[in-house]
């Protein structure tokens, strides 16, 4: 979890970087119980050998299992005091700009765009997120995340 600051503090961020995660590792085994969870076998992902006759030369990650790893990163940016929980509110824009290779490193960068008030106890933020791969200049996903925090009796 990462460091907890004041709602004002957090709210004058706007237009600042939050953070970077650390590294995640794509191991094949991370691909293989992804496909399993969504039922996404498609062999660019999960059949090394096929895979390298492909363009990609190996198996890739599937872009929504990059997607959903950015749940895992966010926690280690700056949380507000007082918020009780956060719900992802979803997106507004996000592409996947490059292939994630099997046993690279991903991470993110988060830049919080927006805040605003929707009712008393209740904030949206809205935040820009790259996925950077080691190594490459290219990110593997560029998107704007929409997130919910509720405060106190709110939740």
């Amino acid at each position: 979890m990462g460091k907890t600051i004041p709602r004002e503090e957090f709210e004058a961020m706007v237009g600042q970087e939050l953070g970077v995660s650390d590294w995640f590792e794509i191991t094949q085994e991370r691909i293989n119980q992804f496909a399993d969870c969504t039922e996404d076998w498609q062999y660019i992902h999960v059949d090394p050998e096929k895979a390298k006759d492909t363009p990609f030369g190996t198996t890739i990650a599937h872009g929504f299992l990059t997607m959903s790893l950015l749940s895992a990163m966010v926690y280690q940016m700056p949380v507000m005091e007082g918020v009780v929980m956060g719900v992802n509110y979803g997106m507004n824009k996000c592409r996947f700009v490059s292939p994630v290779p099997v046993n690279c490193r991903i991470r993110g960068r988060f830049v919080l765009s927006k805040f605003e008030e929707i009712r008393p106890g209740e904030v949206q933020t809205t935040t820009a997120v790259t996925v950077e791969v080691e190594g490459r200049e290219k990110p593997a996903l560029v998107a704007e995340w929409l997130g919910r925090r509720y405060f106190g009796e709110a939740a």
